[in-house]
C-alpha cells in the first residue's frame, strides 16, 4: 500500500492517498481542498480513487469535498451523527472567515465495525465519538487514520458543537489504546505518531 500525505487548507489539514499496490485502486481520507498536488499525484500513480473518507463533519475536513469528488469522480462516505455538522458547515465557515460552501452530498455512510474494501484494502472503521458525536477513524493494517480524534501529545478540542471530553476520552482510552502500540497514527492536523508512544506521552488523556 501507498500512502501520500497532502497538507491543505488555513488549519493546515493533513489529506491522505492511501493506493493499493496491484490494483491502483485509491480512498483519499478527508477533503479540505482540491489541490494540484493531490490532482498530479493521483494522475502520476495510476489511481483510480474510489472513495473519499471523512473522519468527521467539521468545516476544514469537507470544505473541499464538492471540488475533489467531481475531479476524481470519487464517492463520499462519513458516520451519519456528523451530517448535521456536514450541513451547517457554513455556520463554521462564518466563524474563522472561510468563504461559503455548498453543504456536500454522501453516497455512503459507516458505522462502528464496517470494512471498506477497495482493492486488497481492507479499511475498518473504528468509531470515537468526542470531538465530534460522529468522528471516526480508519485502520489499514498497522495504519491508524485518526482525524481530529488523536494527535501527537494532544487530542481533539471539545468546546465546539457536539464535543464532548468524556467520551474522547473514552474512545482513546477503550478503543484506541486497545490496538497494537506499534500502530502508525495518521492525524488531521500535525505530524504523526504511534498508539505505544501516545499510551506513554500523551498527558491529556
Amino acid at each position: 500500500m501507498i500512502i501520500k500525505q497532502f497538507i491543505a487548507g488555513p488549519l493546515e489539514n493533513n489529506i491522505y492517498l492511501l493506493v493499493d499496490d496491484d490494483t491502483k485502486q485509491a480512498v483519499l481520507i478527508d477533503a479540505t481542498a482540491l489541490t494540484s498536488d493531490i490532482t498530479d499525484t493521483v494522475k502520476n500513480l495510476g489511481a483510480d480513487v474510489k472513495y473519499i473518507l471523512l473522519t468527521h463533519g467539521h468545516f476544514d475536513h469537507i470544505m473541499g469535498l464538492n471540488d475533489l469528488k467531481n475531479a476524481l469522480g470519487a464517492q463520499a462516505v462519513i458516520n451519519k451523527n456528523d451530517l448535521v455538522l456536514s450541513d451547517k458547515i457554513n455556520e463554521f465557515t462564518r466563524m474563522f472567515n472561510i468563504p461559503e460552501s455548498t453543504p456536500p452530498v454522501y453516497e455512503r455512510y459507516v458505522d462502528d465495525g464496517d470494512i471498506v474494501t477497495v482493492g486488497n484494502m481492507n479499511i475498518k472503521v473504528i468509531t470515537t465519538p468526542g470531538h465530534t458525536e460522529g468522528g471516526v477513524c480508519y485502520l489499514v493494517d498497522d495504519n491508524l487514520f485518526s482525524g481530529d480524534t488523536l494527535f501527537r501529545d494532544s487530542v481533539g478540542r471539545t468546546d465546539l458543537w457536539g464535543g464532548n471530553f468524556e467520551k474522547l476520552s473514552d474512545s482513546i482510552k477503550n478503543k484506541l489504546f486497545k490496538l497494537d502500540d506499534n500502530i502508525k497514527v495518521f492525524p488531521g492536523h500535525g505530524p504523526m505518531t504511534t498508539i505505544g508512544y501516545e499510551k506513554k506521552y500523551n498527558e491529556i488523556i
